[in-house]
């Protein structure tokens, strides 16, 4: 095992105190739980892994970063899920993520999120995007955090596999990408194009919105598109807004 003083030993509600956004973003770190996630994260990108944490020795997967055992009742008290796997990770947060400046490698396709506030329902759908080819998401300043424990779980560890903003700035973003060529598709339930427009483009930004208000004015009246997806209203008025984006993304990659 490696030696712990590489890595100052924190007392143990730090790691709680990680389930907090302002504690996160502080601390520049987030929270990891479960082997599955965790070695996703590993396989993505190595060198984000700061330390990892467990109530028992670990598998030689691990063992170039420093390591920590705790008590199973340490363990549980900074765990947020309900029946706690035995390792955990401290992965740096992305320098980026809430700033309001794109990078300067956009990739061609990208998810813009308004006000999606369940973080099961963000995690899925940058776990989509990322499954899917997309290179990066936006989430406007009111969706629920990207790097919060259950949209971490939700993202199943590809929460590191593409760039993510979170930004007040999003609509001033949406119109820089729509300056690069981008092609700015909203979903709408009020929409009128076909489904069709999603398909054969290299630039695309495609934008979902908060499940009860839909997409904000602001964000339609700049949008080149405005679609709609057609569903049997007689038996569902409407898609959960998860499996709207992963139709309209698998889609958009045809």
């Amino acid at each position: 095992m490696p030696d712990e003083r590489t890595y100052p030993l924190k007392p143990i509600k730090w790691y709680k105190e990680l389930a907090d956004r302002e504690r996160r973003k502080a601390s520049h770190a987030f929270l990891v739980e479960g082997e599955r996630v965790i070695e996703q994260i590993i396989a993505i990108s190595p060198h984000a892994i700061k330390e990892i944490l467990s109530t028992q020795e670990l598998s030689p997967v691990y063992s170039k970063y420093p390591q920590r055992i705790v008590t199973e009742s340490q363990f549980k008290s900074f765990c947020t899920t309900q029946t706690p796997q035995s390792v955990a990770a401290v992965v740096r947060l992305p320098m980026d993520t809430y700033s309001s400046s794109l990078p300067d490698n956009t990739g061609n396709k990208i998810l813009l999120l308004e006000d999606v506030q369940d973080p099961g329902n963000v995690g899925t759908l940058i776990r989509t995007a990322a499954a899917l080819g997309y290179s990066g998401v936006i989430l406007t300043d009111k969706c629920a955090d990207p790097f919060s424990p259950k949209c971490v779980q939700s993202t199943a560890g590809a929460v590191l596999s593409l760039w993510i903003r979170r930004t007040r700035n999003y609509i001033q973003l949406a119109g820089e990408l729509k300056s690069r060529g981008h092609a700015l598709v909203a979903m709408d339930l009020h929409g009128t194009e076909d489904m069709s427009v999603l398909q054969g483009r290299d630039k695309l930004v495609l934008a979902l919105g908060n499940e009860a208000a839909g997409l904000s004015p602001s964000l339609l009246d700049i949008a080149d598109y405005r679609v709609k997806v057609p569903v049997i209203t007689e038996k569902a008025e409407s898609l959960n807004v998860a499996s709207c984006g992963a139709i309209c993304m698998y889609l958009s990659c045809r």
